[in-house]
């Protein structure tokens, strides 16, 4: 007769309460026939109580107290001197007795998880003089396990990996369930496994757990991952037990089963042929199901025309094949390309070549289209040579260029003035012919670089360049000179033949067997008696004495002319002098002094010393006079006057002005009436020596004399004058003149005099007088009112 989970359970718990009360009466106490426990003195008597382990049930869920079990003594008659005395693990809080009959009583729930056994102590006491009647003893309280803990999975959920295409029964991962109960106890604790969600792929041993494959050939391209769901169950899988679950995350991994297939048995592509060397012209790419290192593949080219002009790498990260150009294309020459590319895993498994060969070929056809190129010259740089003696419009050379398309339209020439901009040189237009443009010179420039521009003339954006380069041939043009400037002494003391300057020569130009220089002293000086010279035939000379008793006091400095030839053709020669001093020497024949004017200096200082002493001392004494000349000027005036000199100055607006020179420039009273007799004042800053010349009378002069006189007076004065200022800065004043014979010009005034005053002079003066001369004069048209 099957029973209900119900039924089971209380079937279980009326077995384990038969057990309990069958355990608790082996647990009684026995009575002893042997004498009461007294304790007098260290005399110890047999133990008279014993009893056997106690066993609780767990999760006891009655509302009255649990009965464990009785404690008894045989001592104890049933009279009440007895009392029974419980201590320990859970006394009084979890466990009670009866001091009276000893009966022990669980007063909570209890969880043989939490803790599995109780260990108290008891002990029987006289009640009236509390004293033990027996010896205190320890007890075990048990917990009884039951089926209250279902299985447990604590590592879970599980992830897990196998290669795809593996054999059945490939172990894949082991799980583990725990089960709290007592395993020692029953089958609460006695797991077994299944599987609830991932049949029929995965299989999982009951006992063990170990999860492993149920299918042959499972194929992660088509399904690269599955949810299994384990279950674990105690009582030994049989109806009643508890239960729990888990999940594994099974991923099939990768295995290279999947050869590489180009999408497409054929490509093509267009480019243009200006397309630069190391351009990519496209990229392919051969499909593969797998991944990782079972996807990388290589590509190469195994056939076709551009084995040379193309190659193809592959692109690590996307595993394309990308093509690129080696070499320049040119439409002209070939217009389209074909290659044959295959592509092959690098990592092949053995176990899947029965699969077929892990290797695809396709047909890439490149189509080269035509651009407007520029012109190419016939070789990149060209090297000519022309002599510096060459004159203008000398040919040079000849460049050459051509349009590289079908068209082929002229070119016509020109050269980048950037790399010649001194214009040294020209080109034809329509030749290509370089010719001189100025004269050359080897010396400033040996070679010149140009580069020359080739335009299409249907196209001129389209320009090509070449470069030449013009190698300029050296003639003998450049006399030579002396090395250096030579610093050459010769001792008083001097002997007769004694070596005093070793000199050499330089050439501008660069003979192609080197320079060869030939010295002499020229005519004029070859037959001096001071000094010879001797060529060395080495490109140097020696200059030697010719006597001895040399004097700087007779002649300090001698000027010996050397005549210098080269060896071109023809040859070219020039003098130059060499500068001999006379000098001091000491006994080592080192120059001490070397100025004649040494012998007539104070001794112990030299002429540069005295020289700066000198120089000191006048700057000194002119800073003084000109502070003394500054001081005077400010305080005193220029001219001696007993009267107070008033000034004026009439300054024009548009004038600057002189200064404060214009204050004291000139009487002004002068200017008013040239008639009054001027005195002739010294001034404080004019030499008493300088005499002034003698002023003529001015009443008989005609007006326009006397004011050129005056001004030719005041600028001898200035110009005699050290401290006057320069006459330029003079300001312009209101000259006018002798006062006039006629007296006042007024017409008022002469309509009320009656004077027969003759005015006819008035016509002289010039035509500023006319108006005057018409309204005064005596014509008979002149009469006014």
């Amino acid at each position: 007769m099957k029973l209900g989970k119900v039924e089971f359970c209380r079937f279980l718990q009326i077995l384990a309460l038969f057990l309990c009360l069958s355990g608790m009466n082996q647990a009684e106490l026995s009575r002893s026939r042997s004498k009461p426990y007294f304790q007098s003195g260290r005399t110890r008597t047999k133990r008279s109580w014993v009893w056997n382990q106690f066993f609780v049930l767990e999760e006891y869920m009655g509302t009255d107290p649990l009965y464990v079990g009785k404690l008894h003594s045989d001592v104890d008659k049933g009279d009440g001197s007895i009392k029974y005395i419980l201590s320990g693990e859970g006394a009084s809080s979890i466990f009670i007795i009866d001091e009276n009959t000893g009966d022990i009583h669980a007063t909570k729930r209890l969880d043989r998880e939490e803790q599995a056994y109780y260990t108290l102590r008891a002990q029987a006491l006289d009640r009236l003089t509390n004293k033990p009647v027996e010896p205190e003893s320890e007890f075990v309280i048990k917990i009884q396990d039951i089926n209250d803990n279902e299985p447990k999975f604590l590592d879970g959920p599980y992830t897990a990996g196998v290669p795809e295409m593996s054999p059945v029964g490939t172990s894949v991962v082991q799980v583990t369930a725990t089960d709290a109960d007592d395993p020692t106890y029953g089958n609460s604790a006695r797991v077994v496994y299944s599987i609830l969600q991932g049949q029929p792929y995965f299989s999982v041993e009951p006992k063990t757990g170990v999860i492993k494959t149920a299918l042959p050939n499972m194929d992660r391209e088509a399904k690269d991952q599955y949810l299994l769901v384990i279950q674990a169950k105690d009582m030994v899988g049989q109806n009643g037990g508890l239960s729990g679950t888990t999940s594994v995350t099974v991923t099939l991994t990768d295995v290279n089963d999947n050869p590489p297939r180009f999408p497409r048995r054929s490509y093509q592509y267009n480019v243009p042929e200006s397309l630069p060397v190391a351009s990519v012209v496209a990229r392919i790419k051969a499909a593969d199901a797998d991944v990782g290192p079972n996807a990388e593949m290589e590509y190469k080219i195994v056939d076709g025309d551009g084995l040379g002009v193309f190659k193809i790498s592959v692109d690590k990260d996307t595993q394309e094949g990308i093509i690129t150009i080696q070499k320049e294309l040119d439409f002209e020459a070939k217009t389209s390309y074909t290659l044959r590319i295959e592509a092959a895993n690098m990592h092949v498994d053995p176990r899947f070549l029965s699969l077929g060969p892990f290797s695809d070929m396709t047909t890439v056809k490149i189509i080269v289209e035509d651009v407007d190129e520029p012109p190419v010259f016939t070789t990149r740089l060209y090297s000519m040579v022309v002599s510096e003696a060459a004159k203008v419009g000398t040919i040079i050379g000849t460049v050459a260029a051509h349009d590289p398309d079908a068209s082929n339209s002229p070119v016509r020439y020109s050269i980048d003035r950037n790399t010649d901009l001194e214009r040294y040189f020209n080109i034809d237009a329509n030749s290509g012919v370089i010719t001189t443009a100025k004269s050359l010179d080897r010396e400033t420039n040996a070679v010149h670089n140009i580069t020359v521009l080739a335009m299409e003339s249907q196209n001129p954006a389209q320009t090509g360049r070449g470069y030449v380069a013009i190698t300029i041939l050296d003639i003998n043009d450049n006399a030579p000179e002396f090395a250096m400037e030579y610093e050459t002494t010769v001792c008083e003391n001097a002997q007769p033949g004694q070596v005093i300057q070793k000199i050499s020569a330089i050439d501008k130009d660069d003979p192609p067997n080197g320079h060869q220089f030939y010295f002499s002293l020229t005519a004029e000086a070859a037959n001096n008696h001071n000094f010879t010279l001797q060529d060395n035939k080495d490109n140097t000379a020696t200059v030697l004495t010719r006597r001895n008793g040399f004097r700087r006091q007779e002649q300090s400095v001698f000027y010996l002319p050397i005549f210098i030839v080269d060896s071109g053709s023809p040859s070219l020669s020039s003098t130059n002098t060499l500068t001999i001093r006379v000098c001091d020497c000491d006994a080592d024949g080192i120059a001490q002094t070397c100025n004649a004017e040494a012998y007539i200096l104070p001794a112990g200082l030299s002429t540069g010393a005295l020289i700066a002493i000198l120089a000191c001392v006048l700057t000194l004494l002119v800073l003084v006079l000109l502070i003394v000349t500054m001081r005077r000027r400010k305080k005193e005036p220029l001219i001696f006057d007993e009267e107070r000199d008033i000034r004026e100055n009439i300054v024009r607006y548009d004038d600057e002005g002189g200064g404060e020179e214009d204050t004291e420039a000139f009487d002004m009273a002068a200017l008013r009436n040239l008639n009054i007799i001027r005195d002739t004042k010294t001034r404080r800053d004019v030499t008493p020596e300088i005499q002034f010349l003698s002023r003529p009378t001015f009443k008989s002069i005609p007006d326009n004399v006397i004011f050129r006189e005056f001004i030719w007076e005041r600028l001898k004065e200035a110009d005699v004058d050290p401290c006057a200022p320069p006459y330029d800065s003079l300001q312009t004043y209101a000259f006018e003149g002798n006062g006039s014979v006629a007296e006042s010009l007024s017409s008022l005034d002469s309509i009320s005099s009656n004077s027969d005053q003759n005015y006819d002079y008035l016509s002289d003066w010039g035509p500023r007088f006319k108006r005057l001369a018409d309204m005064y004069g005596t014509g008979p048209d002149c009469l006014y009112s």
